[in-house]
């Protein structure tokens, strides 16, 4: 059968849309072999009365005579309305096509076998042209069909439908001799029960432990399932055998003593058996199952204490249930349970983050990893305790049976994700350690390189464990084989980096020449350090840090036994006892620091000896460190209570051979204070009476003390600070005080009330210090304001340093405003000192700060003047004092301001005017202070050297100006009489003016005059702006120059103002001439290129303007263009004629 035949035509249109398949694919499949195989039986035999077409997602289309299994899609049904061979004549009519989803594909199948094939195959009249025996044969096939149908529905289901012969009809159930005689019957009632026996000993052959067997990793909740469904399966086949029909089926083999009838009540039995068993199990597992349940619940951190309560449960099932405490179905059990446990611990780990784990943060997937194993073991330990309790009470003599089967049984699969899970542990671990590496930074002589090496150790680390992280494996399924390889790699090339590391932290080791640093090297590789290929490598190291932390402990205890003795060894900054107590606690410290140095290593070493020969000698410096300290106490206790028994009783305070006070004894007292406080402090040292007293009130002794030394100090400055001018006006309160004073020369630190009284006396010397303090204050602000007088800038300056004016009003502000805050300051002294204002002493301090007062002012003038000389003299002045103008007038040249004796004199009055401004301070002298200060042979020299430089830049300045004269024609001339002069005798006329003759001038004449004049334009410019005379007096030309080329200007406007008129007359003329209408050809000739015979050469004149820099107004511009149109006008008409 090809796929040609026109058979198929019905199948491939019903196919091909239903599917909606390309028609290529139904050709390819109707071209297998197996589909023309299951085609031909189908169309050309009797045997076939069903063909199914369905769609697999894995095989795609395909055939089947059987009705497929496990499709959830739909299926296509073809069945034969009658027997036969197909022809291509009476296929559309005898073929039922009919689409169905799977699982209603065999209600389908029953249905037309019910209603359809079989009422139409009894019908007589149907069958009434076939041959013999065909209708009841392929009654039977349908029969036979349906029964199949019914029992596979029935098992996809999940139960077990017990067939029912077909023979079996109601209308005999009443006729009982007829059914005995009936062989068909009986032989259908036997088929029957052979059929069931198959079907329920099938059914009772399943086992839970099918999947195990099969590979699979079941869960719990399948065994409940199964046995729950096996109990309602027994129900239902328990139902079936009491239904009338089986009762039927039991009655017809019963009477006819069939062989069968064993067979059925067997199978009665075994249902019975069955539904005892499936009902004590199913009992008994539903305490498991709700605590599984809860469990699948919480969150995975509380999942390990929940582990006792689930294997509790599990107990309760093989003590409780008869028929469930069976060695392989326990161990079934606890493999689902295993299994359950295992994919909640997959849900929680989650793979990508263990992968990314790697590569981010391996602490918080290496927490969750550690949890996981806790978790399982906690469960694997809670089996151990069930499996104890039961032995024990078997041991006990109680029915109970021990779990004596092997355990890897039940957790081979458990310990499997165990073993993957202590794998990624590990390399999680790895992880975290080389991790370290990122920040390490090792020091020494070659400390770059081997940084550098291991940083290129932590680059390649990352590296691979990227490499590894990005494998698409499932590091949580132990049956994935690929991760254990890639994990093997990686352990390998984690081993290689190891001895990379190996041989960095040797060299680190061997330049470590002392145990802290090679401990510091352990603490900064102590999680590298734990691996065992390093540890192993480097234990040679670490036997070496081990000798070098004894050879430390005997450094220390040479050192003692050497310097000891020596005073110079200890602290000059610590009593003798305490520095000695102190150097041997740092002793102490440098042997724990050698003994912690030892112990950052104590883990790696396993040699016990070591550690007790260290500990031993340790203890060696201790205890003779201890004995030392202990001798060092005894002597500084009765050394120091005689010292404390003699400061009892010295005085307070007395006077020293210079005359100041002084506290007695006071670097004595303070050294016992000072050991008062290390005995405080050390705690262990005895003590005798008179240091027991002391040091009670040593807080009070000390505050005491610093009073002392502060009344003492502040009482000496007033002594040593006084002037002498001020003695006079203390020295009344200084007696009074030196009186109160004297009762503490005769008080003892052992007299009670001390501290009071010291209090007493220290307030009535702070009040004494603070009084003179604040007046001798008073008296350096005094002098400050009086010695800034010295730098006060009296003189007013502008922006280029030159003087302005004389003094500054600002600075005369400044000296009358000080002047009165000095008599202020006055006045408060006074009050301070408290005494008369007639008294003799306070005129002396008057006239005292009166000399400062006039001192300070011969300063400022001094000073000022000296300025000015200085400034004034060639060679020590900086830059030009003064500035001056010289300007043009009508009379002449002159200087603004005038340069001669009065030049300086007002600066100078304005200097000496400073020293009238503050009032006297004396009250015993009334004389001006300016007329004094203005006989001081000192100022009147300076004042005469600075009039000596006035009177020669005067002589200079008149030089200048002089030299400038050369100039004056041009200002003191009259243009107007020299225009006609000029224009008369076409020159300026000098001393031979009588003999000159008249001759106008030509237009060479006027262009003589102005270059002459922009000669000297161009030569005043030149003048400079500013020059300096005698390095100090500063004159501005540009006024000056300003004004002479302005005049310049004027002489030359002069000359071309009479051109311009020149040319105005001459295009006039030539207008006139123009406009003529009368043509003389010989005037033509004559005047064409002149302007009349009064006016000069018109385009000559014209062209001298413009060299001159003289443009035409507008106005002769505009009549010069006008001209020119004209005369080309009436050259065009002389040609024109002439032509004619």
């Amino acid at each position: 059968m090809d796929g040609e035949d026109r058979r198929l035509d019905p199948l491939k249109s019903f196919t091909v849309n239903s599917f909606r398949l390309d028609p290529g694919i139904w050709q390819d499949l109707v071209s297998e072999e197996e589909s023309q195989v299951m085609l031909n039986s189908f169309f050309n035999t009797q045997d076939y009365w069903t063909l199914f077409i369905c769609q697999h997602p894995e095989s795609g289309l395909s055939f089947s005579l059987h009705f497929p299994k496990n499709v959830q899609t739909k299926v296509i049904c073809v069945s034969k309305s009658g027997p036969g061979v197909l022809t291509k004549e009476n296929t559309r009519e005898s073929l039922i096509i009919q689409e169905v989803q799977g699982e209603d594909a065999l209600s389908f199948i029953i249905t037309v076998s019910e209603k359809v094939t079989c009422p139409l195959l009894s019908n007589p009249e149907t069958s009434s042209t076939w041959a013999a025996g065909v209708a009841e044969e392929a009654l039977r096939f349908m029969g036979r069909q349906k029964n199949e149908a019914l029992v596979m529905k029935a098992h996809i289901e999940g139960q077990t439908f017990l067939p029912h012969p077909g023979a079996l009809h109601d209308d005999a159930l009443h006729d009982d001799t007829q059914r005995l005689s009936d062989m068909k019957l009986l032989h259908s009632c036997d088929s029957m029960i052979i059929e069931w026996a198959e079907l329920v000993s099938e059914f009772l052959q399943q086992h839970s432990s099918q999947p195990v067997l099969d590979g699979l990793k079941p869960l719990p909740s399948e065994e409940f399932n199964f046995w729950r469904n096996r109990l309602n399966n027994l129900h239902f086949i328990q139902q079936q055998l009491m239904s009338s029909r089986a009762q039927q089926v039991a009655s017809i083999v019963q009477k006819a003593e069939s062989v069968y009838w064993s067979t059925l009540r067997d199978i009665h039995r075994d249902v019975q058996e069955g539904l005892k068993e499936a009902e004590d199990v199913t009992l008994n597992l539903t305490g498991l199952q709700e605590q599984l349940e809860q469990v699948e619940q919480v969150e995975y951190q509380q999942l390990g204490a929940n582990m006792a309560a689930v294997m509790e449960a599990v107990r309760q099932v093989w003590i409780q249930s008869k028929f469930y405490c069976e060695p392989c179905r326990m161990v079934v059990l606890l493999q689902e349970i295993c299994n359950l446990f295992i994919q909640m611990s997959r849900e929680f780990l989650r793979v990508e983050e263990v992968m990314h784990g790697l590569v981010s943060d391996p602490a918080p997937v290496l927490d969750d990893v550690r949890l996981v194993i806790r978790t399982l073991q906690t469960f694997k330990e809670a089996y151990s305790q069930c499996r104890t309790q039961l032995e024990s009470q078997n041991q006990n003599q109680c029915l109970t049976q021990s779990w004596d089967f092997p355990s890897h049984l039940a957790f081979s699969h458990l310990d499997k994700f165990l073993t993957r899970l202590h794998s990624i542990q590990e390399v999680l671990c790895d992880s975290l350690q080389l991790r370290q590496l990122d920040q390490t930074v090792l020091s020494g002589v070659s400390s770059r390189m081997w940084t550098d090496v291991v940083q290129g150790v932590y680059q390649d680390f990352l590296c691979h464990v990227t490499d590894l992280s990005q494998s698409n494996c499932d590091p949580t399924d132990p049956d994935d084989q690929s991760f254990q390889l890639h994990l093997d790699q990686f352990q390998v090339q984690v081993s290689d980096l190891d001895r990379r590391l190996v041989s960095v932290l040797s060299r680190a080791f061997e330049d470590c020449c002392l145990s802290s640093s090679a401990a510091k090297l352990v603490q900064m590789f102590r999680l590298i350090l734990d691996r065992p290929l390093i540890q192993d490598q480097l234990h040679p190291h670490l036997i070496r840090l081990v000798e070098m932390v004894l050879v430390e402990l005997d450094q220390t205890e040479l050192l003692f036994v050497s310097q000891r003795e020596k005073s110079e060894t200890f602290s000059r900054f610590s009593p003798s006892a305490a520095a000695r107590l102190c150097w041997t606690q740092q002793l102490q410290l440098r042997a724990e620091e050698a003994l912690n140095s030892y112990r950052t290593i104590q883990h790696l070493c396993v040699d016990s000896g070591e550690s007790q020969l260290v500990l031993q000698r340790f203890q060696n410096v201790v205890d003779l460190l201890q004995d030392f300290r202990d001798h060092v106490r005894l002597d500084w206790s009765r050394q120091l209570d005689s010292d404390c028994g003699f400061i009892l009783e010295q005085p307070l305070i007395q006077h020293s051979q210079q005359g100041m006070l002084e506290v007695n004894c006071s670097h004595k007292l303070k050294g016992v204070l000072r050991e008062l406080r290390c005995v405080s402090r050390e705690g262990d040292v005895e003590l005798h009476p008179h240091t027991a007293r002391l040091l009670t009130c040593r807080d009070d002794v000390t505050h005491s003390y610093l009073s002392l030394s502060h009344m003492v100090s502040c009482y000496n400055q007033v002594v040593m600070d006084v002037l002498q001018v001020e003695l006079p006006l203390i020295q009344d309160q200084q007696h009074d005080l030196n009186q109160t004073l004297s009762m503490l020369q005769t008080n003892t630190w052992s007299c009670e009330g001390v501290q009071h009284l010291v209090e007493q006396q220290r307030e009535r010397v702070l009040m004494f210090h603070s009084t003179v303090c604040k007046a001798r204050a008073n008296m350096n602000d005094m002098i400050g304001i009086i010695q800034g007088w010295a730098e006060l800038h009296l003189l007013q300056h502008s922006g280029e340093s030159l003087l302005e004016g004389g003094a500054s009003e600002q600075s005369y502000r400044q000296i009358r405003e000080e002047g009165q805050q000095l008599l202020l300051l006055t006045q408060v002294n006074r009050s301070l000192y408290g005494v008369e204002e007639s008294s003799e002493s306070w005129i002396r301090y008057l006239d005292h700060i009166d000399d400062r007062l006039q001192h300070g002012l011969f300063q400022l003038l001094l000073r000022s003047l000296r300025f000015l000389s200085d400034s004034m003299n060639p060679q020590t002045c900086r830059g030009p004092l003064v500035a001056v103008r010289l300007q043009l007038q009508e009379t002449g040249s002159v200087f603004e301001p005038s340069v001669g004796g009065d030049l300086l004199k007002t600066i100078i009055t304005d200097i000496y005017r400073a020293a009238s401004l503050p009032a006297r301070i004396s009250m015993s002298r009334y004389d001006n202070l300016q007329e004094s200060l203005q006989q001081s042979p000192d100022l009147i020299a300076l004042e005469q050297e600075v009039m000596r430089h006035v009177v020669q830049v005067k002589e200079e300045a008149e030089h200048l100006r002089a030299g400038l004269d050369r100039y004056s024609y041009l200002w003191l001339s009259d243009r107007k009489e020299m225009m006609q002069e000029f224009l008369t005798y076409s020159r300026q006329l000098g001393a031979d003016k009588l003999e000159a003759q008249e001759a106008p001038p030509t237009l060479k004449d006027f262009q003589r005059e102005i270059e002459s004049l922009h000669r000297l334009s161009r030569e005043v410019t030149h003048l400079d702006d500013v020059i300096v005379l005698h390095s100090w007096l500063q004159v501005d030309l540009r006024p000056f120059r300003d004004s002479l080329l302005l005049i310049i200007h004027d002489w030359s406007h002069m000359y071309t103002e009479y051109l311009l008129d020149s040319v105005s007359d001459s295009l006039q003329q030539v207008s006139r001439r123009a406009d003529d209408d009368d043509v003389d050809d010989g005037d033509d000739d004559d005047d064409d290129d002149k302007a009349p015979s009064s006016s000069l050469p018109l385009t000559e004149t014209i062209l001298l303007l413009e060299a001159a820099g003289v443009q035409l107004p507008e106005h002769l511009s505009a009549q010069l263009q006008s001209v020119a149109v004209s005369q080309f006008r009436s050259a065009s008409f002389r040609g024109a004629f002439e032509g004619q």
